[in-house]
C-alpha cells in the first residue's frame, strides 16, 4: 500500500518518545524508491496522456501525486523530528553525546550536532557583557539564589567565587550559591534537598 513505510518510519520515532531509535536506512531507502516509482509511473501515464488524450487518468495521477506527496511530507516529519531531538541532547547533556545514544545516530546527524554544538557555544559566549553566559545552566528558572545541599561522597575544600572555603564532606549539609554548585550536583557529589 501506498505511503505505508513512510508512516511507519514516524509512528517508530513517537514510540521511542523518550530516546532517539536508530536512523532507519532501509525505511527511508525503501519510502525514497517508492517516491521514485510513484514519480516514474506518473511520468510514463503523463506522457501516454499528452499522446491519446485520455482524461480517465487523471483521478489516478492526482492520486499518485498525493501519495508522492505524503511520503515526502512523512519523511521530512520523521528527520525533522530527529533533529528536533538531537538539539535537545545538546540542551540535556552538553557538547558530548553519550556513546549509547551516538550509536543510533547517523553520520550527518552526529555532524549536525556537534556544528549545532558550536553554533550554541559561539552564541553563548558572545553574550552576557563579554564574558558569556551559560544558557544551558538552568533549563528551568531557579526558585532562589541558594539552594540546601547534601554532600553525598567526601570531596575536599570547595572555595566560592567570594573567596570562601568550605569543606565538603560526607553527609555535611549546605546553603550554596545555585550557580556555583550545579556542577557538582551533575556530578553526584552534591545532592539538592528539597
Amino acid at each position: 500500500m501506498f505511503t505505508d513505510k513512510a508512516f511507519e518510519l514516524i509512528k517508530e520515532l513517537e514510540r521511542a518518545s523518550q530516546t532517539i531509535p536508530p536512523f532507519d536506512d532501509d525505511g527511508v531507502r525503501q519510502v525514497l524508491e517508492e517516491i521514485k516509482a510513484i514519480f516514474e509511473e506518473n511520468c510514463t501515464q503523463a506522457n501516454n496522456y499528452s499522446t491519446t488524450g485520455d482524461r480517465t487518468l487523471w483521478p489516478l495521477l492526482n492520486y499518485r501525486h498525493a501519495a508522492l506527496q505524503r511520503n515526502k511530507r512523512c519523511l521530512l516529519a520523521y528527520l525533522y523530528q530527529r533533529l528536533q531531538k538531537i538539539k535537545a541532547l545538546r540542551w540535556e547533556f552538553g557538547p558530548l553525546i553519550p556513546s549509547d545514544i551516538k550509536e543510533s545516530l547517523c553520520e550527518p546527524e552526529v555532524n549536525f550536532f556537534n556544528s549545532y554544538s558550536k553554533s550554541l557555544a559561539t552564541y553563548m559566549r558572545s553574550i552576557g557583557d563579554g564574558q558569556g553566559l551559560d544558557l544551558t545552566g538552568d533549563l528551568r528558572p531557579p526558585k532562589s539564589l541558594y539552594i540546601e545541599v547534601r554532600c553525598i561522597e567526601d570531596y575536599g575544600k570547595f572555595e566560592l567565587e567570594d573567596g570562601e572555603v568550605i569543606l565538603l564532606r560526607k553527609n555535611s549539609q549546605h546553603y550554596l550559591p545555585r550557580s556555583q554548585v550545579e556542577s557538582l550536583i551533575r556530578q553526584g557529589v552534591l545532592q539538592h534537598i528539597s
